[in-house]
């Protein structure tokens, strides 16, 4: 094992100032943990980009290591459910906030973190998927558990653009479901997002423009919600009776002005949907039904793979809102 690797560093100044670097750390500066991996690819998603800037106080500690999931090759275990060479995913649990990340060519972990890849997956394709893949898969496991199935009506996705967003269409759609996609770049996005799966596009001020009724009219059998805030305030009055939405982000607001009346007048349930701390047997289940039922073809056509030192900018990118897919970082390049 090479005891150097590079990482992407990000330190704060005795002004506050976060200033991101690629550098090279030893073994010895990784945070504790029973397996050690060779990183081959991370993500870059709004959070991360939010990490990046410092913004919303979602690291405490520096220097700190960003990249809020991984996907490589274990290089050395004290746990015994891995041995050296197994491929290998981490997502949630806090690393790139709490604990080190992604963007360094090695990591350390607990092993009860981990999860071996099915067979098939390749670590690229895991991270086309990555942490919006996996909270996507389990919002549209959640609205299946609740019974929706395809007769039952159109499913509403808001955020459509997003990672959350575009892989909750494919995997509806793949899966059989009418799908509905809600943007704020509806004109743009059309075409992508119905390469998806998506039926319709809808821009999200039409949307949002319903948000102030407690009752809409009854438009949708059930929803994923990546969003929040007013779009999540609008899903809700226009649900149908029974309706199910999986909300699985707070990209707008944490605070959602909606109204009693579409719970007890038309019985819809609101499903929150947590991807950082779900139990191990959860974990592999998902991430076995992404490798064997979803759509990769489709992640991978909107996927952009770019290498570490492009990471500080594309961030930028994705704060203005100017990226749409998934964004792979290649650690190694």
């Amino acid at each position: 094992m090479e005891k150097g690797f590079r990482a992407l560093v990000l330190d704060r100044s005795a002004d506050g100032v976060i200033r991101a670097a690629i550098t090279t750390l030893n073994e010895e500066d990784l945070p504790a943990g029973s397996v050690s991996v060779d990183v081959e690819y991370s993500t870059l998603n709004y959070k991360d980009g939010m990490i990046l800037k410092g913004l919303g106080r979602l690291v405490r500690d520096y220097p700190h290591v960003p990249g809020i999931d991984f996907a490589g090759r274990v290089s050395a275990s004290h746990d015994p459910r891995f041995v050296e060479g197994d491929a290998v995913v981490l997502t949630g649990w806090g690393i790139g906030e709490r604990h080190w990340g992604g963007y360094a060519a090695r990591a350390r972990a607990p092993g009860g973190w981990l999860v071996r890849l099915p067979e098939g997956l390749s670590t690229h394709r895991a991270m086309a998927f990555g942490t919006a893949g996996f909270t996507a898969m389990l919002a549209a496991d959640a609205i299946e558990d609740a019974g929706i199935q395809p007769v039952d009506g159109e499913v509403l996705v808001t955020g459509a653009g997003g990672g959350v967003g575009g892989i909750a269409i494919a995997a509806l759609a793949a899966r059989g479901y009418s799908v509905t996609a809600v943007t704020g770049r509806a004109k743009t996005l059309s075409g992508r997002l119905k390469g998806l799966g998506a039926r319709a596009v809808i821009d999200r001020a039409a949307l949002a423009a319903g948000s102030s009724r407690p009752l809409d009219k009854a438009r949708w059998a059930a929803c994923v919600d990546a969003v929040g805030g007013p779009l999540l305030a609008a899903a809700l009055s226009q649900m149908k009776e029974g309706g199910v939405a999986a909300a699985c982000g707070l990209a707008a607001s944490g605070d959602v002005c909606a109204s009693l009346l579409p719970f007890l007048l038309r019985g819809v349930r609101l499903q929150g949907v947590n991807s950082v701390y779900q139990p191990l047997a959860v974990r592999e289940r998902i991430w076995h039904r992404i490798a064997g039922e979803a759509p990769l073809d489709a992640i991978e056509a909107i996927t952009e793979t770019v290498p570490l030192s492009r990471v500080p900018a594309l961030a930028d990118a994705i704060l203005a809102g100017r990226v749409a897919g998934r964004s792979v970082v290649d650690v190694r390049a």
